[in-house]
C-alpha cells in the first residue's frame, strides 16, 4: 500500500477524574521529524511516544499534543495529612513551652504548610497503561488516514501513467515517417544548395542527421520507466524517494523527446508529457 505523508489523528481518553487528549498531526518532509507539545506533567511519556512513532512511520513531519485535562463534572477532595499534622502540633506545643511569647500558627499557615494537604490527582504511573493505550490507538488512525491518503494519490498517478502510455503508442508509428520524410525533405534542400556534392556524401549526412532526431530510444526508455512507476505503486511501502527519481528520469526523456522531434504532432505529445510528469511529480512529493 502507497501511504500518503499528510494525516491527522485525535483520541480522547477518559479516566474519571482526568481526561487524555492526544492529536497527531502529519505533512510531508524529506525525513521523519517529530516535534512535541505536552505539558510537564506527562513529560516522562515522550520517549516512549517518539519509539512508537519511528516504528510505524517512515518519513514526514509529525506534531505530536498531548494533553491532561481536569474533569470539572467530578467533585475532587481535599485530606490533611493526620500525621504531618500531628507532628507540628507537637513542634509547636515544644516552640511554646521554650516561648511562651510566639505566636499561634493559624490555619491557612497549617494549610500552607509543605505536604499538609493530599489530592486525589492522578500521577503518571497510573496513567502510563492509558497513555500507551492512547498512543497505539492514535497511531493506528494516523495511518489508516495516510493509506487513505495515499491510495488516492496512486489513484491519480495511474491516471497519468495511462494517458502517456496513450501519447507513446500514438507517437511509435509515425517515428520512422516522420524521418523518411525528414530524410527526404533535407535530401532534395542539399541537392539544390550544394550540387558539387556527390550523392554517398549526400547519403552519410542525411543518415547521421536521421539518426539525432530519431526518438525511438527515448519512447522506449519512457515506457521502461512508466512500468517501473507502476511496479513501484504495486509494491507500496515508502516509495515516495523512488517515485521521485523515476519522475526526473521521465521528464529528462520527455525533454529531449521535445528536442529532438522533427514534426509538431510529436512535440505536442511531448509537451503534454511534460504537463503529466509535473503533475505526478506534486502528488510524489506528499508519498511516504
Amino acid at each position: 500500500m502507497i501511504y500518503s505523508m499528510t494525516g491527522f489523528a485525535a483520541r480522547t481518553s477518559d479516566l474519571g477524574r482526568v481526561s487524555l487528549h492526544l492529536e497527531l498531526r502529519s505533512v510531508n518532509s524529506r525525513f521523519l521529524d517529530l516535534f512535541f507539545r505536552i505539558g510537564e506533567e506527562l513529560r516522562q511519556a515522550e520517549p516512549a511516544i517518539r519509539e512508537a512513532l519511528t516504528s510505524r512511520l517512515a518519513r514526514g513531519k509529525v506534531e505530536c499534543r498531548l494533553q491532561l485535562q481536569g474533569n470539572t463534572q467530578v467533585e475532587r477532595s481535599l485530606s490533611l495529612n493526620a500525621a504531618l499534622l500531628d507532628q507540628l502540633r507537637s513542634a509547636e506545643a515544644a516552640v511554646r513551652e521554650r516561648l511562651p511569647e510566639a505566636a499561634r500558627l493559624s490555619v491557612a499557615e497549617v494549610m500552607r504548610w509543605p505536604g499538609m494537604l493530599a489530592d486525589d490527582g492522578v500521577g503518571f504511573e497510573e496513567l502510563q497503561p492509558a497513555i500507551q493505550e492512547l498512543v497505539r490507538a492514535a497511531i493506528d488512525e494516523l495511518v489508516a488516514t495516510r493509506a487513505r491518503e495515499g491510495e488516492k494519490l496512486a489513484g491519480m498517478i495511474r491516471e497519468r501513467l495511462a494517458r502517456m502510455h496513450e501519447l507513446v503508442a500514438q507517437a511509435e508509428p509515425r517515428i520512422p515517417a516522420i524521418v523518411a520524410e525528414h530524410q527526404e525533405r533535407l535530401t532534395t534542400r542539399l541537392r539544390d544548395a550544394v550540387a558539387s556534392l556527390d550523392e554517398d556524401r549526400i547519403r552519410q549526412e542525411v543518415a547521421l542527421f536521421a539518426q539525432r532526431i530519431d526518438v525511438a530510444e527515448e519512447l522506449n526508455r519512457l515506457t521502461a520507466h512508466l512500468g517501473e512507476v507502476e511496479r513501484v505503486l504495486a509494491k507500496g511501502g515508502a516509495a515516495g524517494k523512488r517515485l521521485d527519481f523515476l519522475m526526473q528520469e521521465l521528464n529528462r526523456e520527455a525533454n529531449t523527446l521535445a528536442s529532438k522531434s522533427a514534426a509538431t504532432d510529436i512535440t505536442g505529445v511531448a509537451m503534454e508529457m511534460k504537463v503529466l510528469i509535473e503533475q505526478m511529480r506534486e502528488q510524489v512529493q506528499n508519498i511516504e
